[in-house]
């Protein structure tokens, strides 16, 4: 059994309830078997009662019962295992940031958390309960059939390990092959993801007619996974069913010329047939449900990998921040490699920022400065060196109590399909309507706001569909304000992307934003540049140049994304 799913199971207890109801009613199905087989034995051989007609008719009634209850049971076993994997994945997820992307395309993530994980039905409804059954079962029935004759017996004792062994067998053949069917898939769906979030940019540069030709040598990646899979399992269940058939010939054939020699009465042979088959079945199920589950097992074995290593990656810190007021914050001698490159994102860096303090991060693209805001949230940790906030390094806080201090704004907001007064209050859940109203008149967002069909009420389209880019930051901007109680405020490019009007409206608001709290703008306009105290320049992954307010005129712009 998987023994990540095993203690994720463990830790659930409506999942244990729901998986002991699951195996009890299996292998209580598989048991009556035996009654069955006893029964059918004697109406066969002439004793046509109607008690004992009544005790098949019972008897069926109970394994069909049993079947229902089985798969009812099953199925919320899967559903709650799937939803506490999900739900820890993307609190793991949630709690890393940014960072996590790096080393796992977010449509890989997507497909892995959607499609992946609804492969485990197969291994939870079908795999585990035929598992039992195989535990038990097949010794039930070999201890009846020495009761019952002992040269039969022996037969299947000797014949019945061919199975799992043939089983484990085809099925090292059938894991890799699964696997690299789902890493396909997984490619696949992170592919198309990629590239319909780029589609803008691909048509602008006139790359989207090549990337339908990437996407169908993906597709054609897939389907030829899958046939290899497929090819593998009918293969596999074949060899199962002939090795269960000669073994099943090789008891009957005896069975039959020892009744016809008249060494053996008819009761004895018709119980003998009617159980040697049900010793091989659960070992035939289990090995045909086994290729079906592994779709599942591979994704399984995904998600725990993301989550061993963002575990190992991303320590938890126990301490909360010391003081509600502006913090210090200082990086010492801070370098970050990402998973995957060569080259380090930061080098070297130390750099301090004074509590209350407002400092402007500039430089070419590609120079670390949103690297700056995610070691500072938390989201990445440094491969060498340390961020500390008042003295604390920032290892040693508790996640989530340090980023109830902090309010970011995006330079590419996500507003969700929900209703604006929703996606305002997204950092204070708690947040009244009054709270939102103020909040969206402090980022100059409540006037538009009012002129939709429904105001604070209208639902928006996702990633803001139905707003302009200068709406949708001001909204994000107006999430910051909905956040009284932060005292670290960080920007990355606010105003990017926007005409001048929005950039006088979002300049304005954060002006009024960053008052009393220490502040980390990623900024390439002048007139955002304006409001900073400092002008920090970072490039090629290191501090160059450190400028106070009136040095600020002469730091040169670059203008264009990082």
């Amino acid at each position: 059994m998987h023994k990540d799913l095993l203690r994720l199971m463990r830790a659930e207890r409506s999942v244990r309830r729901h998986l002991a109801v699951t195996l009890a009613a299996a292998v209580l199905a598989g048991l009556l078997v035996l009654v069955q087989a006893e029964l059918l034995a004697g109406v066969l051989s002439g004793r046509f009662t109607a008690v004992a007609l009544g005790g098949v008719a019972a008897v069926v009634a109970a394994r069909a019962l049993l079947a229902w209850t089985q798969g009812v049971f099953a199925g919320h076993t899967a559903t709650a295992v799937k939803s506490a994997l999900r739900r820890r994945l993307l609190a793991r997820l949630q709690e890393l940031g940014p960072g996590r992307l790096t080393s796992h395309r977010s449509g890989e993530l997507v497909t892995l958390t959607g499609h992946g994980l609804n492969g485990l039905d197969a291994y939870l409804t079908g795999y585990l309960p035929s598992m039992a059954v195989a535990g038990v079962v097949p010794l039930a029935v070999l201890v009846r059939l020495f009761a019952a004759d002992l040269s039969s017996a022996v037969i299947v004792l000797v014949t019945l390990p061919l199975i799992p062994v043939f089983g484990a067998l085809v099925g090292m053949t059938t894991k890799a092959v699964t696997e690299r069917q789902f890493h396909a898939l997984a490619r696949l769906g992170g592919h198309f993801l990629d590239v319909v979030r780029g589609l803008p940019t691909l048509r602008a540069f006139g790359r989207a007619r090549h990337q339908a030709t990437v996407i169908k040598q993906v597709a054609d990646a897939h389907r030829a996974a899958t046939m290899r899979t497929l090819r593998v399992a009918f293969l596999s269940a074949l060899v199962l069913e002939l090795c269960a058939s000669l073994s099943l010939a090789l008891v009957a054939v005896p069975i039959g010329l020892r009744l016809l020699g008249g060494s053996l009465d008819l009761t004895t042979a018709l119980l003998v047939l009617l159980l040697a088959p049900e010793a091989y079945l659960p070992l035939r199920a289990m090995g045909t449900r086994f290729h079906a589950s592994m779709e599942g097992v591979a994704a399984a074995d995904a998600a725990f990998a993301v989550l061993d290593e963002a575990a190992a990656e991303q320590p938890r810190g126990t301490r909360a921040p010391e003081r509600s007021g502006a913090p210090e914050i200082r990086l010492e001698h801070v370098t970050v490699r990402y998973p995957g490159r060569d080259v380090p994102a930061l080098r070297d860096v130390s750099l301090t920022i004074a509590p209350g303090e407002r400092v402007a991060l500039v430089g070419e693209s590609g120079g670390g400065k949103s690297t700056l805001l995610h070691l500072v949230m938390g989201f990445v940790t440094p491969s060498e060196g340390r961020v500390l906030v008042d003295g604390v390094d920032l290892r040693e806080l508790d996640p989530a109590a340090w980023r109830s201090h902090l309010a970011f704004v995006p330079q590419r907001p996500h507003l969700f399909a929900t209703s604006v007064a929703d996606n305002i209050r997204l950092g204070a859940p708690g947040a009244s309507l009054g709270d939102v109203r103020r909040a969206a008149e402090s980022a100059h967002a409540a006037g538009f706001v009012d002129e939709l069909p429904q105001g604070f009420d209208t639902v928006l389209g996702e990633r803001g569909a139905n707003l302009s880019a200068g709406q949708r930051q001001r909204v994000a901007l107006a999430r910051a304000f909905c956040r009284p109680g932060a005292s670290v405020l960080l920007l990355d490019e606010p105003t990017a992307r926007l005409d001048g009007r929005s950039e006088a409206a979002v300049v304005s608001a954060t002006a009024e934003l960053a008052e009393g709290r220490t502040a980390v703008v990623v900024a390439h306009r002048p007139a955002m540049i304006a409001l900073a105290d400092r002008v920090v320049r970072v490039q090629d992954g290191r501090v160059v140049s450190d400028t106070g307010a009136g040095d600020r005129a002469a730091a040169p712009l670059e203008g264009g994304r990082r």
